[in-house]
């Protein structure tokens, strides 16, 4: 039986808001996200190994779902309202 790493915070789960292959505007939400104190995850980023480092594969953006009302609220005042899944 695995067990996950315990990194000093409940693990309840992860939704993702954005999915992009944007770099930059993962590095400006995780950066929110950690402001803010919001546990949060870059999904996918080791699929450029599989497509030759050429971006084409999106990313998914996680954070907590027991956190998630608070997330959007933040990316939305960042102006990031328009990169947000439903």
């Amino acid at each position: 039986m695995s067990r996950l790493p315990n990194y000093g915070w409940k693990t309840t789960g992860m939704i993702e808001l954005i999915r992009t292959n944007d770099a930059v505007l993962l590095s400006f939400a995780e950066s929110l996200m950690k402001e803010a104190g919001i546990h949060c995850l870059i999904a996918d980023e080791g699929m450029s190994i599989l497509e030759g480092s050429l971006g084409m594969l999106p990313r998914r953006f996680l954070v907590e779902i027991d956190r998630e009302t608070e997330a959007r609220r933040i990316l939305k005042d960042a102006g990031l309202e328009a990169e947000l899944r439903a």
